[in-house]
């Protein structure tokens, strides 16, 4: 039975990996905002361990878990979480800019580290749900990109880092994905939403799934995954 540590479990992608991971047994801790989103993660996914630290604001996480009991391994840390706010470069400031890195980057490198001794205890593995974003930017698109780049960025020098210690280090880059925040970007681009077209996020969990279940001695360092019939 391993344990794992989940970002973004309340929806779409996270949801999905949480119950495939629950149902074959397997101990969880996710992460919520705050303690009423504990508590709503905790009713929603019976027998799952919950901790709490806001990504919003990554430089509080250590004194949030200072707080708490944290597992004494890890097998894996999920990185799902993530936000999005398109719009041209030329309209957005810091203020932006700073909240969408701080969520998709700064958090996902400070919540490694704090928990890269129960990794290396575990000979874990940390998985890094990107973007197709992560591998190339378009118009509107820049703060997410950036963001997205940037955690590729962190995952490869990672794998390096810690390939000694026995931590593999794996980034999935879905594309359009059936989710809340697919939904929410179809409204800033305008457009209808039709969920049939994209990505079942049930099928970007399996995807994790197979990089977690890969046998040692190997590793799935980069996955895409695209939208098809």
């Amino acid at each position: 039975m391993a344990t794992h540590v989940i970002t973004g479990a309340g929806s779409g992608i996270g949801a999905a990996v949480a119950r495939a991971l629950l149902e074959r047994g397997d101990t969880l801790y996710l992460l919520a905002r705050d303690a009423g989103r504990a508590k709503e993660l905790a009713r929603e996914f019976e027998g799952a361990h919950t901790l709490v630290g806001d990504l919003a604001e990554p430089e509080r996480l250590s004194w949030a878990f200072e707080h708490q009991t944290l597992p004494e391994d890890v097998d894996s840390l999920l990185h799902v979480a993530g936000v999005v706010e398109l719009g041209a470069i030329g309209d957005f400031g810091p203020k932006l800019w700073n909240a969408t890195l701080a969520a998709n980057l700064v958090a996902p490198a400070e919540l490694t580290r704090l928990l890269l001794p129960q990794l290396r205890s575990a000979r874990g593995h940390v998985v890094f749900v990107n973007s197709g974003a992560g591998l190339r930017a378009n118009p509107e698109w820049g703060a997410y990109a950036a963001s997205k780049h940037g955690l590729k960025a962190l995952a490869d020098a990672l794998r390096g880092e810690e390939a000694g210690n026995g931590v593999r280090v794996t980034s999935v880059h879905p594309g359009r994905t059936a989710t809340p925040m697919q939904e929410k970007v179809h409204r800033q681009e305008g457009k209808s939403y039709d969920p049939s077209r994209w990505i079942p996020a049930e099928a970007v969990a399996t995807t994790i799934l197979t990089a977690l279940d890969l046998p040692r001695g190997a590793e799935l360092t980069d996955l895409s995954v695209k939208p098809g019939g």
